[in-house]
């Protein structure tokens, strides 16, 4: 079919159209974003400025809050001016960029999050050969293809939204451009098209998660034989790691495993991994992990004897 659209911009009807939960809503969306940019910035200064970025936990860890930043960054702040716009206009193009970079920076934080599930698989399993497993360019070369994979299933997200022909209505029923809102604004048949895109999300999400899940099935069967002590500690740098994966992944999962159609609870689902994951990652990683507190320990000290000396 021959791709001829009408539209040229679409309407985002955001959450709500009650002025004063649009308000609320500005308020605490704005404290949000502060909140995940400052947040990830001091996890990626304290791992840059210190030891542990030698180790390839860590490594990941640093390129998770780098993609938390891009992630958040392609929403929010579109999201944020909206609550206080009079009409929630968004472009074609500008629609099919934020589709992009939601799904390409989304999908290298479900790749990265697979890679530091498969970092402590190799470190609690294989602990003799951990350094030579994760050496510092495979971590590059893993980032890497997380980088490619993110990108090849973003272009086919695209593709497939972009061959669309749309002729109105244009009112997309969410507060950001995703690929269910606009296969129902399409003005032809899209079930081999949600097909496809099931094929691409869906199964991506839900295949990584999996892969995620094994890694950790291997982990605890491997430490049921150890002390007690060493269990706990093999334990403890795994739980951040499954609390962020559960509070990203269960979410993506309801909404794109599913067939290819809309629901009035997707846009609270959504506020899950796009505002509320990115926002509780640095807290759970560094109240929950005893190094990245003493890395901010030993930052924020050496940033204080260096003001005193200044001072002096």
């Amino acid at each position: 079919m021959e791709n001829n659209n009408n539209v040229t911009q679409f309407i985002l009807l955001g959450l709500s159209q009650n002025k004063k939960i649009k308000n609320m809503c500005f308020l605490l969306f704005l404290w949000c974003y502060i909140a995940i940019w400052m947040g990830n910035l001091i996890i990626m200064i304290s791992i840059t400025c210190s030891q542990l970025n030698g180790q390839p936990m860590y490594f990941f860890l640093n390129y998770l809050a780098l993609s938390d930043l891009c992630y958040t960054s392609a929403v929010i702040p579109k999201l944020v001016t909206d609550l206080l716009a009079e009409s929630n206009a968004i472009s074609y193009t500008s629609c099919m960029v934020q589709l992009f970079a939601m799904h390409f920076f989304g999908g290298i934080e479900v790749f990265i999050l697979t890679a530091m599930a498969y970092d402590r698989y190799v470190a609690i399993c294989k602990p003799l050969h951990y350094m030579i497993i994760m050496n510092r360019q495979k971590c590059y070369a893993i980032v890497g293809a997380c980088c490619a994979g993110a990108f090849l299933h973003s272009f086919a997200q695209c593709l497939l939204t972009i061959t669309l022909p749309f002729c109105g209505p244009n009112e997309i029923d969410h507060y950001f451009c995703d690929v269910y809102p606009l296969l129902k604004l399409a003005c032809m048949d899209t079930y081999s098209v949600g097909i496809l895109v099931v094929a691409n999300s869906g199964m991506m999400g839900l295949v990584t998660f999996v892969v995620v899940m094994l890694s950790y099935f291997l982990i605890l069967h491997t430490i049921r034989g150890y002390p007690a002590e060493s269990r706990s500690k093999a334990l403890s740098t795994c739980s951040s790691h499954i609390t962020v994966v559960v509070l990203f992944f269960a979410p993506v999962l309801f909404i794109y495993i599913r067939p290819a159609t809309t629901l009035p609870e997707d846009k609270v689902f959504a506020l899950f991994y796009t505002i509320i994951a990115p926002m509780f990652n640095p807290l759970i990683y560094t109240l929950r992990n005893m190094e990245m507190r003493n890395a901010l320990r030993k930052m924020w000290c050496q940033k204080r004897f260096l003001t005193g000396r200044q001072i002096i």
